[in-house]
């Protein structure tokens, strides 16, 4: 799964950077800091924080979304804030079949950019968090779904997204390993061939159907690094610190290393 990430602005901004020059992507950045968009060290989902996205009508200039699907068709307030948390992630496979999920799946496929992602180890009924990030330091680029919601209240037309996930890979299955759930999940990092065709690809075949599931896979491991970080979770929750990804040793998983005569986990 992927419910927490690190973001920074100018990682949000990274595909922007690639194609404006300086001035434009500072007037970009000022309007978005104005509209909530900002450094994200540490955001959970269920906080539904204002974040970058990159869609099929705005490719290289991003639109501040919240963080939680919400399809067009909810009808109210209290349905909205009913599905919002339900709505962080989208399971890749069944995208296409899930009713809140299969228009956008289609036709409104978006991108997030960002530092990394956060998921908890499992062990002797403790959870311990790991922060996940690219070897060469460099962004990572999410494929999302997103949303349109008119709330029809108040008249306020909110942009939504979810991100979408896939099936973990050999890294993922080592961390993500809830038993609660049926299997390591991590979030779809797209390579840089595959984020234009993720954005613009209309499906109107089976065909192309077929082709967007294809892009839906695990990362490989070797492109990843993980450490565990101070916990991201309860009363000594690090929040939105600049300090949540650096490396915190927890004793107990040491003392099952030393135990099991291995090398550290990861």
């Amino acid at each position: 799964m992927c419910y927490d990430v690190r973001a920074r602005l100018l990682t949000q901004l990274n595909r922007a950077i690639a194609v404006n020059n300086k001035k434009k992507i500072e007037e970009i950045a000022g309007k978005l800091k104005e509209m909530g968009a900002d450094d994200l060290f540490h955001r959970s989902g269920f906080e539904h924080p204002a974040m970058l996205i990159y869609t099929q009508e705005h490719p290289d200039n991003p639109v501040v979304a919240r963080w939680g699907f919400v399809p067009e068709s909810t009808k109210d307030t209290e349905k909205q804030l009913y599905v919002w948390n339900k709505t962080l992630n989208a399971r890749g496979e069944d995208m296409f079949e899930t009713w809140s999920y299969k228009n956008a799946a289609r036709n409104k496929r978006c991108l997030i950019c960002i530092d990394g992602f956060f998921e908890h180890y499992h062990f002797k009924g403790k959870t311990f968090p790991y922060y996940i990030y690219a070897d060469d330091g460099q962004p990572l680029t999410l494929g999302g779904l997103w949303s349109d919601w008119e709330n029809r209240e108040s008249g306020e037309l909110m942009t939504t997204f979810s991100i979408v996930t896939t099936e973990g890979n050999d890294l993922l299955a080592r961390i993500h390993n809830n038993p609660k759930l049926e299997g390591p999940r991590m979030p779809l990092i797209l390579p840089e061939q595959a984020q234009d065709e993720w954005l613009s690809l209309e499906v109107k075949t089976e065909a192309e159907r077929k082709r967007i599931l294809e892009l839906i896979r695990p990362n490989r491991k070797r492109d990843l690094q993980a450490h565990t970080v101070q916990r991201i979770r309860g009363k000594e929750a690090v929040s939105n610190n600049p300090k949540a990804d650096q490396k915190l040793t927890y004793p107990e998983l040491a003392k099952k290393e030393n135990e099991d005569n291995s090398p550290t986990l990861f």
